[in-house]
Parts: C-alpha cells; structure tokens; sequence
C-alpha cells in the first residue's frame, strides 16, 4: 500500500503517546475512510503500462554466496555493479538515481544487492552482519524505489535505508551495548500507489519468495543472529505471505525469526496472527494519524488483503505508535520508533502495548 499520500509532517507532537481516544479501536472518519476508498479505487482505474523504452540498466553481475567469509567480496561486488549503474544513469540523463547511486558508493556504506533495472531494487546492511547477535530486517511498502532508497519527500527515515539508520542510531541510544545489524531490505518489485497491484498479494508472493530466500543466505552468514522482521504498509503482505510459507524451503533460517511487526499496515492475508502459522511473536501497530485506518479491509475472490493487524480478533500484540502519520513510524523521537527498536533488540519487555 502506499507509503507517502499523506500531508502531515512529522513533529514534536508525534512523540507523545496515544490517548485512549487515539488507539486502534477509535472510531472511523467518513471524510478519510471516503479518501482512503478513492485511492484503493483509482489504483484500478489508472493504468501502469510503461512506456515501451528499453531499459538502458544491465543486469547484475555474479556475485559470490553469503557466508562469513565472503561478505567482503560480495560488498566489493556490488560496489562494481553499482559503479556501472552510475555511469548508466548519468549517460541517460537519470539524475534522481544517479543521486542515489552516488550515495550509495560512500565508503561507509555495505550493500548485499543491487539491482537498477526497472524501478530498481537494494539491500543494504547498517553494522557488522557478520558479528550481530540480533539481525532487524526492514520490509519497506508500495513506491519503494532506488531513487527513493534514502529519503522520500525530505523525510529520511521514511525511506528504506534512511528507517534502517534511524532503527540503527536507536538502537545505540536504548541499549549501547547491543550487538544490532539493520538491513533495508528493497529486495522485491514494490507496487505502485496508483496500481491495482496494491489490491492483491500478487507482488506480496513475489517478494515472499525472495525474502526467504535472502534470509537463507542470512543465515549462512550469521547462523546464530536472531532475527526481527520490521514490516511497513506493503511490505507487511510480503511479510505475511513469507511467514505462510511455513518450514519448508529455508526452514532452519526462518526459525531464526523470533518477531515479525506489521505497521502502517494493510492486511497480510492472513485472518489472524495465528494463521501466518509462525512461532514468532506477531506485532502491529498504526499511529493516529495513518489513513490506513480507514481503507477496507476485506478479501474477496483474491481481492483485498483481509483482517486489520491491529483488530482484536487478529491477535497480534498490539504496540503504541502515537500519532504516527503513514510514513512516520521511524521518525526520531517518535514512540513507533522506540517500540519498533525494542522489537528489533529481541526485548518485548519494554515494548509500550496499545
């Protein structure tokens, strides 16, 4: 589902908690459910047929396989990948991503994929993966893009990289001494806002398939790290079909997933946590401000992604995310970003529940 539509900036305020008033179970606005029913339906109506241009991207290059000894290489790998992605980008007069491709090359900066064709897909490591006793792996939503990969609309911590270090430099202020690797895991085709692909889980299997199998190579790097899934808007449905995967193919790396969280979130297909048939502790959370709030969530005949996460009958452990507007949820300062960090650190302890 879409990750940037709404207008409301972050500010001081956000970071105060929710009022009862204010917490999932609220009432519903007619004039923002109304909206929100618009978007879903424009994403039918609008078409996404592209412009029939070659794409001037090549594809990636072979890159060695994850695992503690490798990890060197395959960083060094797709800095070459990426430095021909650049070249390609300034030759086409790309400048948005060719911005992006730029920052991406900083020295400090570690990425396990890239690849530029199309709309462009990343997966970047923030701190030592190799090392990490816990492993948070940031599924970003809809319009998730290369160009985008690092802030959207001003907004850093509302891109996929930029919520990565913002989970990152929490982290580090809550507990110093932990031992956290975040990934910014762009490592699917994410949808469109005005596409009917944000209807259906199509894209959702899709990314499924590649988020198991990068969490196997994950789990060769790092056998012992466990891991959190941190799950926004779209990414959530990624998450959810995953997780209904069960332990078949990847099995023993997907046992590593001790928590999954669903936030912004607008269904995973699932009817209830229990359905996602995971043992890993299930969380949602959905601030004030999120229009999320009032999409449908319904599934008929493949149409729809089914229960609200943060309904009662879908059983999640429900946390406080204040009044978080769709993109804000790892905004600095914000109670999203602090209970969402505690997720990622493996400690449900010092969660804030709704």
């Amino acid at each position: 589902m879409p990750q940037s539509s709404e207008t409301p900036q972050f500010s001081s305020e956000q970071s105060a908690g929710e009022t009862p008033a204010e917490r999932p179970h609220r009432r519903r606005h007619p004039l923002r459910r109304l909206a929100a029913c618009a978007v879903l339906a424009s994403g039918v109506l609008f078409t996404t047929a592209g412009t029939g241009h070659a794409d001037p991207y090549a594809k990636p290059g072979p890159v060695p396989m994850l695992s503690p000894t490798t990890l060197t290489a395959r960083y060094a790998a797709e800095r070459v990948t990426i430095e021909k992605a650049l070249k390609t980008a300034k030759d086409v007069g790309d400048t948005d991503r060719a911005r992006a491709l730029t920052a991406f090359l900083r020295p400090d900066r570690h990425f396990l994929s890239v690849d530029p064709r199309g709309r462009g897909q990343a997966v970047e490591v923030v701190g030592d993966l190799a090392h990490a006793r816990r492993v948070a792996v940031l599924v970003p939503g809809a319009d998730s893009t290369i160009a985008g990969f690092d802030t959207r609309a001003g907004r850093p911590w509302a891109s996929p990289g930029g919520g990565a270090r913002a989970v990152y430099d929490e982290a580090r202020r809550l507990a110093p001494a932990s031992d956290l690797a975040v990934v910014a895991w762009l490592g699917y085709a994410a949808p469109k806002t005005f596409s009917s692909d944000v209807l259906t889980d199509t894209r959702a299997e899709r990314g499924a398939v590649e988020l198991r199998r990068f969490l196997v190579g994950m789990h060769r790097a790092n056998p012992s790290a466990e891991v959190g899934l941190l799950c926004h808007s779209y990414g959530s449905v990624v998450c959810g079909r995953a997780a209904m995967e069960g332990y078949g193919p990847g099995g023993p790396a997907w046992q590593k997933v001790s928590d999954i969280a669903l936030f912004g979130s607008p269904g995973t297909t699932a009817w209830t946590a229990g359905g996602l048939g995971t043992t890993a502790r299930v969380w949602a959370g959905r601030g004030a401000t999120d229009w999320m709030e009032d999409v449908p969530h319904v599934r008929i005949f493949g149409l729809g992604l089914g229960p609200d996460p943060v309904s009662r009958s879908f059983g999640a452990r429900v946390f406080q995310a204040g009044r978080s507007g769709h993109s804000d949820y790892l905004a600095p300062g914000s109670p999203s970003l602090r209970n969402l960090t505690y997720i990622a650190l493996g400690r449900p302890a010092n969660v804030t529940r709704a």
